[in-house]
């Protein structure tokens, strides 16, 4: 395992997940059922899609480097375009997005206990499945090779990120808009995207 790895993993995961769907997803869910059990819920859907994409990241590894790095640093540059693509209309798209979800909750009726459980892990995977997230944690394995390290950073950063819907969610969104997150968000891609292509080009 490597320390700064995780940081980094960390890092870039939590600026683009913090404004993504799936925080407004977590944070109408717990206003429904048991907050823990969404968390637990929610958790074990992030632990099921970081693997995957850990897995494929890694396959992608045993391509030549230079191919790797040059993969690595486009997605870098998509997910940038992507977030600030979506950054003007995120803030009228937060009411839409929550009622989505709470359509989708209410859709599973009175749950209990485990129930809420699975039912937080079905609602979560579906709506973060070929999220952004997950095409990050992928280049991040295939530009580094290290999955344990890649993986326990994002997968904290997740965790992170849905925990502060549970707990915080609502006060956080009234202090800070969607869109300023999403700026962040594209700026660390943009930084990450220029670092990358440097170590193919010119390092």
């Amino acid at each position: 395992m490597d320390i700064a790895i995780i940081a980094l993993a960390f890092a870039a995961i939590f600026v683009v997940e913090l404004p993504d769907k799936t925080f407004i997803a977590t944070l109408v869910l717990s206003t429904r059922f048991r907050p823990l059990l969404v968390w637990i819920g929610v958790g074990l859907a992030f632990a099921v899609q970081t693997g995957i994409a850990v897995a494929l990241g890694k396959a992608a590894a045993f391509l030549p480097a230079d191919l790797v790095q040059g993969a690595a640093a486009l997605m870098f540059l998509i997910g940038a375009l992507l977030l600030l693509r979506e950054a003007r209309g995120a803030d009228a798209a937060e009411t839409e997005t929550e009622d989505e979800f709470a359509e989708k909750a209410a859709a599973r009726g009175e749950v209990h206990g485990a129930k809420v459980i699975l039912t937080s892990f079905l609602v979560l995977f579906a709506a973060e499945w070929g999220d952004l997230s997950q095409l990050l944690t992928l280049s991040l394995v295939a530009k580094y090779d290290d999955p344990v390290s890649v993986f326990l950073g994002a997968w904290a950063a997740l965790l992170t990120v849905s925990g502060l819907a549970v707990i915080v969610g609502r006060v956080l969104l009234a202090k800070v808009k969607l869109s300023v997150l999403h700026y962040v968000g594209a700026t660390v891609c943009f930084g990450l995207a220029l670092f990358t292509a440097y170590e193919v080009f010119l390092a």
